[in-house]
């Protein structure tokens, strides 16, 4: 039999209950998204939609992390490369909507850093799961470009405008624990906890009423796609921005580990 995960082989998966699948982010840099985990992370979820034996896919990172977001290659390629941009951006969007439209519910385990496309999937998750010390930061304002990817479409439903507008703006990190007390996540366990409380979610939903589970997400979901075209324009905004001098700038400064010196628009 065919293995309908075999193109994903910078994710690792595993089955710890009944109908779930597990996928694991497993990598170098925290396991920072390079060019294959960028792609991987936007396609699997149609995968997962047509496998018959998971009811349930389970998203979590290996070792100290959940992901510390885009690797310091694929930012540069961005940055230098018009083709590249174009399919990133795409593959951006397909993540979102990947996750939103998979029939089958999400659950994330977030733990330490999570940034970047990894937090994407993370908050989109139909359920997450994230540790006490989770540091969640949306960091597109402090390397230079608009915050694209989820953020827009999703962070003032879930958390409202006026706490998505300060995060975004300012890329503070959020705790797990001010992340579940202002509704940017579902649960907010202790950090030894938070692997396991996971998984009892996604084996609760697995052995629930699949039907009434998934028309119930599919319907919750048109929350999402009512706003499709906010997410545009922040994908737009956003790439538009790898092509100028602040995300170089923003780069160069995560590099050398210093406040950057953006020069920005004049008027």
């Amino acid at each position: 039999m065919t293995d309908p995960y075999a193109d994903f082989g910078d994710l690792t998966f595993d089955r710890p209950a009944d109908g779930v699948l597990r996928i694991t982010m497993d990598g170098p840099g925290l396991n920072a998204v390079d060019h294959a985990v960028h792609r991987q992370l936007a396609d699997v979820w149609l995968a997962v939609d047509r496998d018959p034996d998971t009811n349930v896919a389970l998203l979590r990172g290996a070792g100290k992390a959940f992901s510390a977001g885009g690797s310091f290659e694929l930012l540069d390629d961005l940055m230098r490369d018009y083709a590249v941009r174009t399919r990133v951006m795409r593959e951006a969007r397909d993540l979102v909507f990947n996750v939103i439209n998979c029939s089958k519910p999400i659950v994330s385990a977030i733990h330490g850093p999570a940034v970047g496309a990894g937090l994407c999937a993370g908050i989109l998750a139909d359920v997450s799961v994230v540790s006490k010390t989770a540091r969640i930061i949306d960091g597109h304002t402090r390397l230079g470009v608009a915050a694209g990817d989820h953020a827009a479409i999703c962070w003032p439903l879930l958390c409202g405008k006026a706490k998505a507008t300060y995060y975004l703006l300012t890329c503070d990190t959020l705790t797990g624990e001010e992340a579940e007390r202002i509704g940017l996540v579902s649960l907010c366990v202790d950090d030894d906890q938070v692997q396991d409380r996971a998984l009892a979610v996604a084996a609760q939903l697995a052995g629930g009423a699949q039907s009434a589970i998934r028309w119930t997400k599919q319907t919750l979901n048109n929350w999402y796609r009512s706003q499709s075209a906010i997410l545009d324009a922040s994908l737009a905004y956003e790439f538009l921005g790898f092509a100028g001098p602040d995300a170089r700038e923003g780069l160069t400064s995560h590099q050398e580990k210093r406040p950057p010196r953006f020069s920005g628009p004049t008027g």
